[in-house]
Order: C-alpha cells, then sequence, then structure tokens
C-alpha cells in the first residue's frame, strides 16, 4: 500500500475522530441478533476503594458497529461481595455510547479495600455478560504482609495461541496484572505459515483498529485472564505501528499523517482496555503514565515510553534534520518520557514505601544483542539504550534520593532477561542501582526454545544479566517488606492450544541490595 493510500484511509476514519461524537438516541431495549458480550469482561487500576470495569457490547464483532445501532444503549452494572451476588454493594447503569464503540468504562468506589469483588453487566434482551473478579487496593500506606503481581505482553495473534494466559487466570491469588503493552499488532497476514491468522491487512483507521481489537479480544484464554484479575494497562508500539516515536513513525510519513493513524489507534486502544475515563485520547493524546499505590508495601509508577520520546537516532525512511552521513551520537535534549512525565516520576520516587516498581516498556538496563562469533557490540534503538542520557538522568535521580529498592519490570523483547542495572553503565560487573525483570511474550515469536540460534554467548557479553530465555510466558512477583520473589513460568510450545507451563527459575531481591540473586 502506498503512502497516499495510507492517507485517505486515515482521513477517512479522521473525520469521526475530529468532528466529535455523532449525536445519538438511547435505545432502551435494543434487539441483539447475537449474544452482546462476546468480547467478555474486564477490570483495571484497583485502588483502596474500587476499580474500573470495562465491556463492549459487540454482538457481531467483526462487522461494521460491531453489529450495534447507531444509538447509545443503558447497560447496568452490579458488584457483589460473593460471587452468587447475594451481597451486592454497588450497582448502577452506565451508557454503552456509539462513538465509542459502545465500549462501557465504569469507576466504582466506595468497597473495601484489598478483598475480592464479583462484577457483572446487564442489559435488556440478552443475557448477563460473564462474570469478573477484581480486588481493591490495600488502604493508602497501610501494613500489607503480601502482594502477588503478574506482568505479561507482547500477543501476536498469529504467530501463537494465548495458553499463557489461561495458566494466569488459574494463578491464585492475584491482586494485579501488569500489562506492558503489545497487546495487538498491525501487521497485514503473514506470507509464512502461521497457527492462527489476521483477519485483515495492516490497519489504519479506527474501524480497521477495532475489528483487530475484536479478533484478539475473542481468543477465550485471554477473556478468562481478564475475568479472573484486574489489569494495569499500558501501551507499547504495536498498538499503533511498529518502533514508533512520538510523532513519528517507521515508514517516512508526515507527522501530521501518522498522527491521524496515531488517534485512530488510540481511540482503539481506550475503547477496548479497563482504563479510566483520564486515559480517554484527547487532542494531545493519552495520558497513559499514572502511579498506584499499594499500602506501604509497594508504590507503582506506570510509565508512557513511547508518546513523548524524540525520534531515533540515524533511523532510515523518513525526513529528519541530521545529515546523510549521521552518526548516533546522543544529546541532552532528546528523551525517553518527555521533560513533564521525568519530573513527575522524579517526585514520584520520593516515598516511604518498602518497594518502588518501574512498570515501563522497553530493556532500560545495558544489554548487548551481538550474535555468537561478533565482535562489535550493538546497541539498541529502540530501548533505553538508544537514550543513554535519558537513561543517565533516570539512574541518578534514583541515586539522588539513595534508593535500593527500585524494581524495574518491561517487555517488548520477546525474551525473558532478568538482571542488574549498574549504577555506571560502562561497569556492566559493578555495583546495581536497580534491578530489572524483562518479562518474554504471550506469543510473539512462536515457540521458541532456550535461545534464539546463535545467541550462546550472550550471557557471556552481558555480565549484569543473570537469565536469558526464548520460551513464552510471563513473570509472577511475590512481594513481601522483605522481598521480591520472581518465578520465571515458560510454555512447552504455543503452536497447538493446551501448552505446560513450568517455572523454569525464580529469583529474590533484597530491597536493602540492588540485584537478582537465585532463590
Amino acid at each position: 500500500m502506498t503512502n497516499i493510500d495510507r492517507r485517505d484511509l486515515i482521513k477517512g476514519s479522521a473525520l469521526v475522530l475530529l468532528g466529535g461524537a455523532i449525536p445519538t438516541e438511547l435505545l432502551a431495549a435494543p434487539r441483539f441478533k447475537h449474544y452482546p458480550f462476546a468480547l467478555g469482561v474486564a477490570s483495571g487500576d484497583p485502588v483502596p476503594d474500587g476499580f474500573v470495569l470495562w465491556t463492549r457490547l459487540a454482538p457481531e464483532p467483526q462487522t461494521p458497529d460491531g453489529g450495534m445501532p447507531v444509538r447509545d444503549v443503558p447497560v447496568r452494572w452490579e458488584v457483589s461481595e460473593d460471587p452468587g451476588f447475594r451481597r451486592i454493594v454497588r450497582s448502577g447503569t452506565a451508557v454503552a455510547e456509539a462513538h465509542l464503540a459502545h465500549s462501557v468504562h465504569v469507576e466504582v468506589g466506595g468497597l473495601k479495600s484489598h478483598r475480592p469483588h464479583w462484577y457483572r453487566f446487564l442489559v435488556a434482551g440478552a443475557d448477563a455478560s460473564p462474570i469478573g473478579t477484581a480486588r481493591t487496593a490495600p488502604a493508602m500506606g497501610a501494613p500489607v504482609d503480601r502482594l502477588r503481581i503478574a506482568m505479561a505482553g507482547c500477543q501476536n495473534f498469529e504467530t501463537g495461541y494465548f495458553t499463557a494466559y489461561a495458566h494466569l487466570a488459574r494463578e491464585p491469588d492475584l491482586d494485579l496484572v501488569y500489562h506492558y503493552g503489545d497487546y495487538i499488532y498491525e501487521m497485514g497476514i503473514r506470507a509464512t505459515p502461521s497457527p492462527r491468522k489476521h483477519l485483515s491487512d495492516e490497519i489504519y483507521t479506527l474501524d480497521a483498529y477495532r475489528r483487530r481489537y475484536a479478533q484478539y479480544k475473542a481468543d477465550p484464554d485471554l477473556q478468562a485472564a481478564h475475568a479472573a484479575v484486574a489489569f494495569v494497562s499500558s501501551f507499547d508500539d504495536h498498538e499503533i505501528d511498529d518502533n514508533w516515536a512520538g510523532v513519528f513513525d517507521k515508514d517516512g510519513n508526515p507527522p501530521a499523517v501518522f498522527a491521524r493513524r496515531r488517534a485512530a489507534a488510540l481511540q482503539a486502544w481506550y475503547e477496548h482496555m479497563p482504563v479510566r475515563p483520564a486515559q480517554r485520547p484527547g487532542p494531545d493524546g493519552v495520558r497513559m503514565h499514572r502511579r498506584f499505590d499499594y499500602g506501604g508495601l509497594v508504590r507503582m509508577h506506570v510509565l508512557d515510553t513511547r508518546s513523548y520520546r524524540s525520534d531515533e537516532l540515524c533511523r532510515p525512511n523518513r525526513p529528519r534534520s541530521e545529515p546523510e552521513d549521521c552518526k548516533p551520537v546522543d544529546r541532552p535534549e532528546r528523551t525517553m518520557m518527555g521533560a513533564a512525565q521525568e519530573a513527575w516520576l522524579d517526585r514520584g520516587l520520593a516515598n516511604d514505601a518498602h518497594w518502588n516498581f518501574v512498570a515501563q516498556q522497553v530493556m532500560l538496563m545495558p544489554f548487548d544483542p551481538r550474535k555468537d562469533g561478533a565482535v562489535t557490540p550493538v546497541v539498541g534503538a529502540d530501548n533505553w539504550g538508544g537514550y543513554p542520557l535519558a537513561r543517565q538522568r533516570l539512574l541518578d535521580s534514583i541515586d539522588r534520593r539513595n534508593l535500593t529498592n527500585v524494581v524495574i519490570g518491561g517487555g517488548d523483547m520477546h525474551q525473558h532477561v532478568v538482571g542488574a542495572v549498574p549504577r555506571r553503565i560502562e561497569h556492566l560487573d559493578g555495583p546495581a542501582i536497580a534491578t530489572e525483570f524483562h518479562a518474554t511474550s504471550i506469543s510473539s515469536n512462536g515457540t521458541g526454545g532456550l535461545h534464539y540460534p546463535g545467541e550462546t554467548q550472550m550471557l557471556s557479553n552481558n555480565p549484569n544479566v543473570r537469565l536469558l530465555n526464548n520460551q513464552r510466558g510471563y513473570q509472577l512477583f511475590t512481594v513481601t517488606p522483605d522481598r521480591w520473589l520472581a518465578d520465571v513460568k515458560v510454555l512447552d510450545q504455543v503452536d497447538t492450544p493446551g501448552g505446560a507451563l513450568s517455572t523454569l527459575a525464580t529469583f529474590a531481591v533484597d530491597p536493602k541490595q540492588p540485584g537478582p540473586q537465585a532463590a
């Protein structure tokens, strides 16, 4: 598809985005040809007295408007303290708005802290939704003995089944899932053999992004995970376009053209994620970065490392100011988070919690991915390695506050990587300033194995790394005041349903001594 074709497609969807809501009537009793809760239910962003509830009415998810009339529809919601809904403690009516794809985002408050709740949706003319479970956060500053967090992301529909989510849904006593992004993949249909196939070519318009989300969210394993536990959701690149950075895509389109695609993609992200209305896109995009406190145990800083970042150094295929013989030399004004978010994180690190969990998207610790036999070191361009001065500012912020309790989480690389972030980047085996757990993918890159081909020497090139693995799965954190325990979960295969899960390794972190140790 040419750039002109892309612009024409994006321009059509932008008319809806920029023109505002289409006036609609409230349809009290729609007629559904099929079950309207086909995309399941979800909860997210837990706080001490509540969380967000999500669903979307879509009886025919792959048709225009999801098979819904262009009218708003009232949807009743209920929250109970028991799974049989005998003790309903909160209820109300929300509106599934047509211009938001009939999605519903309910901010529930007034609940008891640090305990499970059950929820469901009801709409006239249809059976009730599936029942979901969400746990409220501990009260602010309260002593907390234990928190259980799963970390997952990178789920390419075409490269494997989402079996990891079926296992994750059965993990006991989970408080939340941190999803680090790549919830969908924007790419077209693969020419090579795939376990499953996308239903369209690469996506650019609002309608196309909505249908892609609908294809992913119809997956039963993903629905099971959402129904089992609240998600704290971020986004990375594939929700919009591979390796996008700020106002730039990777294809060389003018920023004004990419802005339309990004606006369509972010609206579809909001419509399908259990996030608060505060995360609804506006003229300046989405404010995705936010903070959560889990009693006095963990402060969680959710970062956005895409929306505000400078363009990659010396990237081809786009208009840019660097000369043709560009050399990748960093500059102080280049940023990964933007000045405002950097200041926000710096302020937020000033706290008395036992742990600071910096939940972001891409590799932060130095990591050299050169293949066996290669002599020249390799520095990543799309992760923090391509923004060394911005990374140094973050490390200086941690150092200035004398913090030893910082754990950094992320994904994007489709590999489990566990390691230490050295205080001085040039001294990889020197003292650590933070611990990093980089989780693998749910399905992206397929079944895999212990290592990528040609990576057997990679650990010796990276003395700060304790584990490198190329299987699919997720990571599970059990956090107490005196220990951060991380289980590295792997699947034997994702080519067919029913892959077996095992624990590859377990690491422990002391809040007074950064760096992972084998447990």
